[in-house]
């Protein structure tokens, strides 16, 4: 029996478990959407194709399944390409599958083809930022491609992937789809062989002052309780990167928290003082050292001066070894299997646990400090509201389980510094590009995902502006995504960067013609669309309108007038270095 090709796309889609593909209509992929009008999978319609591409990222975070994106040729894969950037710079599977000019017309530049420099060559456009970019050629090879793509998409370090598809191919025939190109099952994550894991064991057994420092890719609950198990054994510190935060309980003894820009000089006196250091599943982002600097953050090898850190570092992606520090011991494995067997290796070599005098009622006071801190002034009834204010409400009216989805500004760095995340709680963030406008469309794909918990999108006003879309969309699916507006008409972080810098915060304030500050009112923008709005307008209304909104279980815009001010930043920026004229090379 012979299909169209759509169709026969469809059903192996259906084979591969998908449930939602995110996009937009254009005509050289209508043929795939007649083709999951019937089908079991729903297909998520955005405004925008940025929208759709962060709310399928947001998707794939949430529950760990690849998200499909649809894209449209030209401009609408152009659209996209910030969310697809976003996701694969966070290592998040993501399956593009784009339309592209008729065949035939290759070079003679069809409607909306991409050819200035190279005919129809729109794929090469996401080659920078995806594992891989494919260029369907013929229809016999759609299936198997197909096949390619999850694969790539999902094993080793995940991250993005790009199908191309000339539109003819969509409606040439095929034959039916059945399982021809099943997906590779139970391929085992790489491990560390034995020798490594006593030689690493060795090392932290013999270390002074050990540390565990580990980042976003040490998401699988198997992992996680490896690590507490071995940090527990030895009492060893544990910090995280940006993307780390929530992986470990922000209640544990052992958690000192995030270094780097953002992160607190309790954190870095131990950073610095570490005489090994575990890395695992982290590529030490510039946020998360300092720009580098071996002053403030992390000191490894030649740039550690006379009492450099020895790093050990473990990462699924082999360019990451050594990419920013020097590695005294590196591995390419599986975060989980590795401490696993270095646990193993350890308790070989030392049943009993070991106690470091004092050690977590240290860092157990220092955290209470920080948290006790922003509560403090989480207090303030100041109007507009101060940011820990805003935080100190969102946490008292979520329950533990919420997901806290961000954007950039005091909305990512606030809640990764000093919110005391509950242990069953969810913080997703963009990390790798730091995308102004993931947080309220992600929130949608992470809702679908996880229909029965509490997702809350907490944005500043300029991502919400970034990605309207995401409101009639979140509407249009009925999900109960709570928006969060922290407003302070202005793009804040930057304003305040830029009036430190330079004295005055010129383009990045929203005003009026007057010169008056303005912005647009939020609330009724989401009753436009079908949501509920609340406008907060004394400092009591906010928990007021959190428990109405959590509990009326629709989605709902809150707009919440926020004062600038700069997040705590006791770590290190190279820019403000620049912006003094201080320049290293």
């Amino acid at each position: 029996m012979t299909v169209i090709a759509a169709e026969a796309l469809v059903r192996q889609l259906e084979s591969y478990g998908v449930e939602y593909v995110f996009g937009t209509c254009g005509h050289t992929n209508i043929a795939l959407l007649d083709a999951l009008g019937p089908s079991s999978i729903e297909f998520v319609i955005a405004r925008h194709e940025q929208a759709a591409a962060h709310a399928a990222d947001g998707y794939a975070r949430a529950c760990g399944k690849p998200g499909v994106l649809l894209t449209h040729v030209g401009p609408g894969m152009m659209n996209a390409v910030t969310g697809v950037a976003t996701a694969a710079l966070d290592s998040v599977p993501l399956v593009v599958i784009s339309g592209d000019i008729p065949s035939y017309f290759h070079g003679r530049h069809p409607h909306q083809e991409v050819n200035l420099h190279a005919d129809a060559d729109q794929t090469a456009i996401y080659r920078p930022f995806t594992k891989r970019a494919w260029h369907v050629h013929r229809v016999q090879d759609l299936a198997r491609t197909t096949e390619r793509a999850f694969w790539t998409a999902t094993s080793g370090r995940p991250g993005a992937v790009l199908v191309n598809v000339p539109m003819d191919l969509f409606n040439r025939q095929v034959d039916q789809y059945d399982d021809q190109y099943p997906l590779p099952g139970g391929a085992p994550l790489p491990g560390l062989d034995s020798a490594t894991a006593e030689r690493i064991a060795g090392e932290l057994l013999n270390a002074e002052r050990p540390l565990i420092y580990f980042g976003g890719g040490l998401r699988e609950p198997a992992a996680r309780q490896a690590v507490l198990d071995l940090a527990e054994h030895l009492d060893i510190p544990l910090t995280h990167s940006l993307m780390g935060k929530g992986v470990l309980p922000d209640s544990h003894p052992l958690l000192l928290g995030m270094p780097g820009f953002w992160g607190l000089a309790t954190t870095h006196e131990y950073t610095q003082g570490a005489d090994v250091v575990l890395a695992l599943g982290t590529r030490f982002a510039e946020t998360d050292a300092s720009s580098w600097d071996p002053a403030y953050t992390w000191s490894f090898g030649a740039e550690g001066g006379a009492s450099p850190s020895r790093l050990i570092q473990i990462d699924i992606d082999p360019a990451e070894i050594g990419r920013n520090y020097p590695a005294h011991i590196g591995a390419v494995a599986d975060a989980g299997h590795a401490v696993r067997a270095i646990g193993a290796a350890v308790r070989a070599a030392r049943p009993g646990p070991l106690v470091r005098e004092g050690l977590r009622e240290t860092i157990a006071g220092a955290r209470r400090a920080v948290f006790d801190a922003a509560l403090e002034e989480g207090r303030s009834d100041d109007f507009p509201l101060r940011p820990q204010r805003i935080l100190a409400d969102l946490r008292a009216a979520l329950p533990d389980d919420a997901v806290l989805v961000t954007d950039v500004g005091w909305n990512k760095n606030g809640v990764a510094q000093c919110y005391e995340l509950p242990d069953g709680g969810r913080f997703i963030t963009p990390g790798g590009a730091s995308t102004m406008g993931f947080g309220p469309a992600a929130a949608v794909g992470v809702q679908l995902a996880q229909p029965g918990r509490v997702v809350v999108a907490l944005i500043g006003d300029g991502g919400m502006s970034a990605q309207l879309p995401a409101l009639p969309m979140a509407v249009e699916q009925g999900l109960p995504v709570v928006f969060v507006v922290m407003n302070n008409r202005a793009h804040g972080t930057i304003a305040d960067l830029q009036a430190s810098a330079f004295g005055r915060s010129y383009g990045c304030v929203f005003t009026d013609p007057e010169g008056r500050p303005y912005s647009p009112d939020f609330a009724a923008l989401g009753r436009s669309c079908g949501a509920d709005g609340y406008s907060i307008a004394a400092p009591a209304d906010l928990s007021k309108a959190l428990a109405d909104a959590i509990a009326r279980r629709r989605p709902a815009v809150l707009d919440v007038p926020m004062v600038n001010e700069p997040v705590p930043t006791p770590g290190h920026w190279n820019i403000t270095d620049i912006y003094q004229g201080d320049f290293t090379d």
